[in-house]
């Protein structure tokens, strides 16, 4: 590596959708600096998913759960990572102590958004314009052009590698007899925000036995977390609907979804797994928007009502109806995903 490569460090989100929106930012930076060397400060529950990115030089762990503050910790950290001589460092979420690692590090550039009276720990600190920046994709992309830079006409898409072999070895042993299946069909019914964001159970329920019924392999994804929501959806569904929540790691999710013709998921961080490995997905959203973070793909359906009081950007609905998701039928996605299934399904088609 030369002298003079120019070594980056970026500060990563702690959600796994934003984690894949980054991404886009480090597309940004090779067109910047087309030999940089990139490196992600991440929890260390994303280090798998970091190490899919490409781009990215190296993940590094941040030994702090999420909420914590742990000054000390973050010293140390930062003292230690002084040896790598970065140029720049970007800090992405917008808390004091997200800075605190650059600064101990005497990163001598430290880009980021102003928040959380960050000015001792910034010098380069941007003002969000909400308006212009009107996606996350884009708000994390511009923190790695020259401030007061235009965006690029078109953005790079997040993309995640896909490991040929193990989603071989994933097909084997949870989905044995899919190569006689018409098409994979991934559901997500988590949404780790919380439940204004998780279609209704009963909603996935209903498709899941419709795509059965047609012929199709259901695999369901998420966490252990997720594990009852699964059950529900797939009971007495058989091998047709498989439940792998908390069965697999995030990083097997990748390689799942790759296999998938389609998925179905709430705005939650594997809608944005799907949509980062080309996988053609119908996301559904409720009490989020899909202007602000939308799957980054063109082969997406985006269900959404819109409803007066929608988005409202919380955890739980505070009218107590939601809705904004009940509303949304299962005959409806059904629908959509044929529509999807149809069109990967023509000549010439990825």
């Amino acid at each position: 590596m030369s002298v003079n490569t120019r070594r980056i460090l970026v500060v990563g989100p702690a959600w796994v959708g934003d984690m894949v929106m980054s991404q886009s930012l480090i597309g940004v930076l090779q067109q910047q600096f087309q030999d940089a060397q990139i490196d992600m400060l991440a929890p260390g529950w994303s280090l798998p998913l970091v190490a899919r990115m490409p781009g990215v030089h190296k993940g590094i762990a941040m030994p702090l759960g999420h909420g914590e503050f742990g000054w000390s910790v973050r010293k140390k950290l930062g003292v230690e990572l002084r040896e790598s001589h970065y140029h720049q460092a970007i800090v992405l979420p917008r808390s004091l102590k997200a800075a605190l690692v650059p600064f101990h590090a005497r990163i001598p550039l430290r880009t980021g958004y102003l928040g959380e009276h960050r000015f001792l720990l910034l010098n380069d600190i941007r003002r969000m314009d909400k308006q212009r920046l009107n996606t996350t994709q884009k708000r994390y992309s511009a923190l790695g052009l020259p401030k007061n830079a235009a965006l690029p006409a078109e953005l790079p898409a997040p993309r995640l590698s896909i490991d040929a072999d193990k989603a071989r070895q994933l097909r084997t042993k949870w989905l044995p007899g899919a190569n006689t299946i018409a098409a994979i069909v991934a559901l997500m019914p988590g949404a780790e925000f919380g439940p204004a964001k998780q279609w209704p159970l009963a909603h996935f329920r209903e498709l899941a036995k419709s795509l059965c019924e047609a012929g199709h392999q259901i695999v369901i994804l998420g966490s252990e977390k997720e594990r009852l929501l699964g059950d529900t959806i797939a009971v007495g569904l058989g091998q047709r609907a498989r439940n792998l929540c908390g069965k697999t790691k995030l990083v097997d999710a990748v390689d799942l979804l790759s296999l998938a013709a389609a998925a179905v998921s709430n705005d939650s961080g594997l809608m944005h797994v799907a949509a980062a490995v080309n996988t053609p997905v119908v996301a559904i959203y409720g009490s989020s928007s899909p202007y602000f973070t939308p799957p980054l793909a063109a082969n997406a359906r985006v269900i959404y009502k819109g409803l007066g009081c929608s988005p409202c950007f919380k955890r739980t609905c505070p009218l107590g109806h939601t809705r904004c998701l009940y509303e949304i039928l299962p005959v409806e996605v059904d629908e959509a995903v044929n529509s999807l299934l149809a069109e990967s399904a023509k000549p010439g088609s990825a």
